[in-house]
Order: structure tokens, then C-alpha cells, then sequence
């Protein structure tokens, strides 16, 4: 077997790493041709990454210019523990009120500490009503993947 195979996740690991992880990176091709490399959080439905940005960004006008992104989820912090997955995307880009609105409310549900699944505060969903109104949703539809983990090598295999 190749290192590389013995270092690929499974579908269920690459699910339950992107769970455990914050932050992606996004790549687009920006205005001069240079690659646009932005942090974005995000929720995974059905197996698909989402994310919410405003509207006017550069990202935004990035996409809408050229569909195509990279995502990258990385993590560890020696060698022997530097896991991640790069996602080769489309991006779908949503503009529709209810489902950005939607969006905003699993990021913040997500990213804020003691929410859980329940309701979000009033307050909180009046904060991302009114952001819904300045952003979009990017649905990125994957084309390819790499992944490594390298924790599945032995001990010293590096």
C-alpha cells in the first residue's frame, strides 16, 4: 500500500473532521488573476459544505466572475499529527432571503457557545435576520478531494 493510500480519510473521517474543525480556508481567483485566500466559517449539510459571506466581498465577486474554489480544512500542529482535506469545488451562489437567513442561523448556532439546537435567542436571530439581508450563501459542490492523515503512519514513518 502507498503512503498515500495510508493516509486518505474515509468519507465518515473526512465528515467527522470537518465536525470537529472551525475554520476553512477559501481560494478564488481573484481580480488580477492571483489566487483569493479568505477564512470562512461554516456548516456541513448533507455532506456539503455552506458558508455565508456579504454580498459586495471580493470572494463574492470572485465567484460570480469564475464559480470555481478551493477549500482547505487543516489541522495539527507537528508533522505526525497534520491532518486535512482539500475540496476542489463549484459554487453554488443562493441570494434568496429565507435561505441565506436560513444559513446564517446554523452558522451562529454553530459557532456560539452554550446555543445547541434549540431556537437562538430573539435578539440573536434579529442580528442574523438583518445580516441576511447584506450576504449570500455559498453552496460548494465538490468535484474532487485530497486528504491525508498523518497519524495513521507508524511511529517515526515520516
Amino acid at each position: 500500500m502507498s503512503r498515500r493510500d495510508q493516509i486518505t480519510m474515509s468519507d465518515d473521517e473526512v465528515l467527522a473532521f470537518l465536525d470537529e474543525e472551525r475554520t476553512l480556508v477559501c481560494a478564488t481567483a481573484g481580480p488580477r488573476g492571483w489566487p483569493h485566500l479568505m477564512p470562512l466559517w461554516y456548516v456541513v449539510r448533507d455532506g456539503r459544505i455552506w458558508a455565508w459571506t456579504f454580498a459586495k466581498s471580493q470572494k463574492t465577486k470572485n465567484l460570480e466572475r469564475d464559480p470555481r474554489a478551493t477549500l482547505q480544512v487543516e489541522a495539527g500542529e507537528t508533522y505526525d499529527q497534520l491532518r486535512g482535506v482539500m475540496l476542489e469545488c463549484e459554487t453554488v451562489i443562493h441570494r434568496d432571503l429565507e435561505t441565506v437567513s436560513a444559513l446564517g442561523t446554523e452558522v451562529f448556532r454553530r459557532y456560539t457557545p452554550g446555543i445547541g439546537d434549540g431556537p437562538l435567542p430573539d435578539a440573536m436571530q434579529a442580528a442574523v435576520d438583518q445580516q441576511a439581508t447584506k450576504r449570500i450563501a455559498m453552496e460548494f459542490v465538490e468535484r474532487r478531494r485530497a486528504t491525508w492523515d498523518h497519524r495513521k503512519l507508524a511511529a517515526g514513518v515520516y
